[in-house]
């Protein structure tokens, strides 16, 4: 199994590329490949070179694994991860692994970003998504959100609520 660093680049395995790219890949899992030996800005300036557009999408993919070993777990987060990725994306880079050790297991934290590598300047939006209206923020509760949420802002009723039937209890019990 390779060694999973930060700014390790995935692509799809059917990821069309401009013509006379060639990128050495290794399999990794779901249509997903490493790309051997160029990170983000490698593949960008090879991409550019040949008049076609690498794109990054701001919204990173922050995702958690466990493994018996480091790499099992990152390897584990960075699968999580790539599922959460959209099909219209074709490349993600491993931006950055944060590792805590157990006494069991290990725990990797990863952030993926999805990158789009096209011959247009223009992103293709599919004719299915369809954008959802966002309607203005009420920054105040309605009237009736004390009936709704008795506790909401304050947990001071639940936890004397509590203590009086502990000391009830206790009470009975002596």
């Amino acid at each position: 199994m390779r060694t999973i660093a930060e700014l390790n680049m995935l692509l799809r395995a059917q990821t069309e590329l401009p013509d006379g790219l060639r990128i050495a890949t290794d399999e990794f899992c779901d249509g997903w490949n490493f790309v051997q030996s160029l990170d983000a800005l490698s593949l960008q300036k090879a991409i550019l070179t040949r008049g076609w557009n690498f794109v990054r999408i701001a919204d990173a993919s922050l995702r958690c694994g466990v493994g018996e070993t480091s790499q099992e777990a990152i390897a584990s987060a960075i699968r999580l991860a790539l599922r959460h990725i959209s099909i219209h994306f074709n490349a993600a880079e491993v931006e950055h692994i944060e590792l805590t050790q157990y006494p069991w297991f290990f725990l990797a934290k990863i952030r993926v970003y999805p990158y789009r590598i096209q011959e247009s300047a223009v992103m293709h939006i599919p004719d299915k998504a369809t954008s959802v209206p966002v309607g203005p923020r009420n920054r105040f509760l309605s009237p009736d959100a004390a009936v709704l949420y008795p506790n909401f802002g304050s947990a001071m009723p639940q936890l004397k609520r509590m203590l009086t039937m502990s000391q009830g209890s206790q009470a009975r019990t002596q």
